[in-house]
């Protein structure tokens, strides 16, 4: 007889085994209430008995617990139960103990990889992880179901950021309220921090908000210098009255208050850009933040805003130092820059902010761009208005929602509670292609991720406004009293809770042999899987009163778990599983050739299906010298699409000095191709990952997806300004043939397709 064990091994059976369980339950019992040797004997015959060729160990256990309680057995029963439960604990902690030492040696390629903005060498990361292990452990033991576990484990779905979800206070992500905190005060470990009267002060107290809020979630957090513009003024006004006190004349007054105000911002944007980058988190890395750059957000103080996002953004140009005291470009904080009337044409008011946002996007990949325009057509509340706000970090984005106590939208101070993606190329596999097999598989799978995110939800909900005051008592998200639960912040629209998904593109691949930039069977099917996404999200919705919301899922390291998982489970299918990673959320694969503005203008339909979260990108070559191109494609990000960013490299290599591309060999190893240095610790790499940028490196999947990268921009093609074709695949090959021969690409100079 053979014996099948929990991990599916196959083993000889040997009744001895049977009778050390037994007598170590024996050992725990009095002697009344023991199995004789000719009971355990019984047992072990009836086993044998059955004459099975194969047999479960979870069986045999079975059978032991029922013999066990027909003898009588009833206190030793318990026992037994007991010792099984035990063992399977120390099974379970056996692979806890694993990763906490594979942690510390720090040989793990999956820890040093995990996150690309984390250093897992550094203690304060280990701190973090060893924490993260241990809530993993809990989660996996006690907090989800078996079946839950097994379906996240081969990566049908994934169950996000086990590794806070132990502590039942922790959410994902937010939109700072700033503004309240800085105006009426707030408490920051029992210390109370005023309102400041100046600016530099002002900016210094927000540094360290967004490091107490940031070190009491997991995911991003935004801020607007909207809220920090008031401060510009105060401070001015306290050089003007330093200058008049003086009885100078006024003119000098102002010309010397101007140039004190000046200095002043440049100080507080500094301070500010340091702050972020040098303090620690509790999760042993700095702020995940994001800035938000946006001119309509304030009609009283724009121009003090529009003095801030200059200074931000002729900072950041310069970027920071690295060790060798070379600047870099920095990591954070990510700055989201919002396009609108006042700065989006050449005759705009604020153009020549545009114009520097250019010129940074150019050098430091930073800012992205969010729409105004196509922001106000998709985000109606239900007063019938549209509304523009930014995405809590890197792309998550509430729902419209007016409170109910002004009837004014409110965005400020709400929050994201958590995601669950679900695996859309496995649905595919799973169909076999039956076409019908697959909504029926699709909807079993949604439901599976509503009852995980349920899970998350009642977790949350049992949190009270004392585990995180910062949060929740002093301003960043609400005033609740202290003891007051956060129940009510979960419902109504307050809060929105994320049905991530991933791999559009090899599910649409695999069940219609088309990609969905095809604009025909392929793109219909994709845009079919995502409207069923946002139908569920409806149906949920208005059965639970929770904004759940349809997600597109980053999936840093994910991905390659994901791909590993569906190799395992279905092979190497060619065009479909045969990489180490899958494709983002909507996103076209990153080896299809398409240009800049085909690619921006298909998403864009795809990225309307994603209410709760997605962001579309560009791969350029260095357009330092080329900013005219990153002017053009910001015009059509304003017109066509909500939210995009543009990907560029900015890399430098500590030994030789060499600052251009950092390359990938084929064995997914980073090297510099100026003098051959593969040494991670000197080289700085930057790279977009999933809205963020990465700088830690990052695992192989990750990495074989990033060597793979087509650029939509290249050397060749001409701009067709005039051209309003609907058509995103159009190329209009023959009719600009001539033109595209007379109008040469001169040394340097980088013209487009559209």
């Amino acid at each position: 007889m053979k014996v099948i064990k929990r991990d599916g091994t196959i083993v000889d059976y040997d009744r001895e085994k049977i009778r050390v369980a037994i007598q170590k339950a024996n050992n725990e019992v009095s002697k009344k209430y023991r199995a004789t040797d000719e009971e355990i004997n019984e047992i072990i015959a009836y086993i044998e008995e059955l004459k099975k060729s194969r047999i479960l160990v979870e069986d045999i256990q079975d059978i032991i617990e029922e013999k066990l309680m027909s003898l009588d057995k009833y206190q030793l029963a318990k026992e037994y139960i007991t010792y099984r439960y035990t063992r399977a604990l120390v099974r379970k902690a056996n692979t806890t103990d694993q990763s906490i030492k594979e942690l510390i040696e720090g040989e793990s390629e999956y820890w040093n990889n995990e996150n690309s903005n984390k250093n897992a060498k550094v203690v304060t990361t280990q701190r973090d992880y060893l924490a993260g292990i241990t809530s993993t452990d809990i989660t996996r033991r006690f907090l989800l179901p078996e079946d839950m576990l097994k379906d996240n484990d081969e990566g049908i779905i994934h169950f996000h950021d086990a590794d806070y979800f132990a502590q039942n206070a922790l959410h994902n992500c937010d939109l700072i309220n700033l503004e309240d905190m800085l105006q009426n005060g707030t408490n920051i470990n029992g210390v109370m921090i005023e309102k400041p009267h100046k600016f530099l002060t002002a900016m210094t107290i927000a540094t360290q908000i967004i490091t107490a809020v940031t070190s009491s979630q997991y995911g991003g957090a935004t801020v607007t210098m909207t809220h920090l513009a008031p401060f510009v003024r105060d401070s001015y006004n306290i050089y003007l009255k330093k200058y008049r006190d003086r009885k100078l004349p006024e003119d000098q007054v102002v010309k010397f208050a101007k140039e004190d105000l000046a200095k002043e911002i440049s100080d507080g944007v500094q301070t500010f850009q340091y702050q972020i980058n040098s303090m620690t988190t509790t999760n042993g890395q700095s702020p995940f933040l994001s800035v938000c750059l946006y001119l309509g957000e304030t009609d009283e103080y724009k121009e003090e805003l529009a003095m801030i996002i200059e200074e931000v953004l002729k900072q950041r140009i310069l970027g920071m130092k690295n060790e060798k005291g070379v600047y870099i470009t920095p990591a954070f904080p990510k700055l989201l820059y919002v396009l609108e009337e006042d700065n989006i044409h050449e005759d705009s008011k604020y153009w020549y902010l545009t114009k520097l946002a250019a010129k940074c996007t150019a050098k430091r990949m930073v800012p992205d761009y969010i729409s105004e325009k196509k922001m106000l057509e998709l985000k109606i509340d239900k007063n019938g208005n549209g509304n523009c706000y930014p995405c809590m970090g890197c792309r998550s984005f509430l729902t419209p929602y007016v409170d109910p106590k002004t009837n004014k939208p409110k965005y400020y101070g709400r929050f994201n509670q958590g995601v669950v993606t679900i695996n859309l190329v496995d649905v595919a596999l799973s169909s076999g292609g039956d076409f019908k097999k697959f909504w029926k598989i699709y909807d079993e799978r949604l439901e599976l991720c509503h009852k995980a995110l349920q899970i998350r939800h009642e977790r949350l909900a049992k949190a009270t406004s004392d585990v995180a005051p910062i949060l929740w008592q002093y301003g960043a998200l609400a005033r609740l009293k202290k003891g007051e639960s956060i129940h009510q912040l979960l419902h109504g629209g307050y809060s929105t809770i994320s049905l991530g998904y991933a791999g559009l593109y090899e599910c649409v691949k695999y069940m219609t042999g088309h990609s969905h930039t095809d604009n025909g069977k392929g793109k219909d099917f994709g845009l079919e899987v995502m409207k069923k996404l946002n139908d569920k999200c409806k149906e949920w919705k208005a059965a639970e009163d929770i904004d759940y919301s349809v997600y597109g899922t980053p999936i840093e390291s994910t991905t390659y778990k994901f791909a590993k998982c569906l190799q395992k489970r279905f092979g190497k299918i060619k065009g479909i599983t045969d990489k180490n990673y899958i494709t983002n959320s909507y996103h076209v694969p990153v080896f299809e050739e398409i240009d800049a503005f085909s690619k921006l203008k298909l998403e864009s339909q795809f990225q309307q299906l994603s209410p709760g979260g997605a962001i579309s990108y560009v791969e350029t070559p260095n357009l330092q010298e080329n900013l005219e191109v990153v002017l053009q494609l910001i015009k059509f990000i304003y017109d066509n699409i909500m939210y995009a960013e543009l990907n560029t490299k900015s890399d430098y290599c500590q030994k030789c000095g060499y600052d251009g591309e950092i390359l990938i060999d084929d064995n997914l190893e980073w090297y510099c191709p100026n003098c051959g240095n593969r040494d991670h610790s000197t080289l700085n790499v930057a790279r977009r990952t999933c809205g963020y940028i990465g700088s830690n490196f990052w695992n192989k999947g990750r990495t074989q997806e990033i060597k793979e990268r087509v650029l939509h921009i290249d050397n060749k093609d001409d701009v067709d300004d005039d051209c309003d074709c609907d058509d995103c695949k159009h190329q209009h090959e023959e009719e600009n043939k001539e033109e595209n021969v007379e109008n040469k690409v001169q040394k340097n100079e980088l013209v487009l397709t559209r």
